[in-house]
């Protein structure tokens, strides 16, 4: 029988909600979380050292500003050279992976869970989540939501605001709500 953190990580019906174990592992990424976000400013190292600890990969030379919240940590795989603004917020029951030279605007938010219609599976705490996966080169403006499911390719700029519910194909200039591709980005 599967745990419901397999089935998680299998992207299958779950129970976010009341599993005890499930519950302890988000316990544990949010108390280093809120460490993080009340450590001194300048204490890059610090703050190296506790995403080291939180994250599933990091590169080498990475900064993620303080505010920054996430479910598990161990989802989550950060390419070299990634930096994020202000209040980043990764919701990962799923796998959320960035490639290199990824950035990211203040007040954005990548997320795996999706919930169910069904208002009775949903009150029972079920979902599932399905991973995001970024390529390399891409920049995205303030006020972004990646949902989950989505792939977004190499060298591709997101516009501020934009609610992204597909893939997005490399070298793309996509932007809106939904968001969609305006054209390719060119020489």
């Amino acid at each position: 029988m599967l745990s419901e953190k397999d089935k998680m990580l299998q992207g299958l019906l779950y129970d976010a909600n009341y599993d005890e174990s499930l519950k302890l592992e988000r316990n544990k990424a949010k108390r280093i979380c809120q460490e993080y976000n009340h450590l001194v400013y300048d204490d890059f190292e610090g703050r190296k050292k506790l995403l080291k600890t939180l994250l599933g990969k990091t590169g080498e030379n990475f900064l993620i500003e303080p505010s920054f919240y996430c479910d598990y940590g161990y989802n989550i795989e950060i390419g070299e050279n990634f930096y994020s603004n202000h209040n980043l917020v990764i919701l990962d029951p799923g796998k959320v992976k960035f490639g290199d030279n990824v950035f990211i605007g203040p007040n954005c938010g990548f997320y795996t869970a999706n919930h169910p219609l069904d208002p009775a599976m949903r009150n029972k705490g079920l979902e599932d989540a399905k991973p995001i996966v970024v390529g390399d080169n891409v920049w995205f403006g303030g006020n972004v939501v990646v949902l989950s499911g989505v792939k977004i390719g190499n060298n591709c700029t997101i516009g501020a605001g934009s609610v992204v519910t597909k893939d997005i194909p490399d070298n793309s200039l996509a932007v809106g709500s939904p968001c969609k591709v305006i054209r390719k980005i060119t020489e």
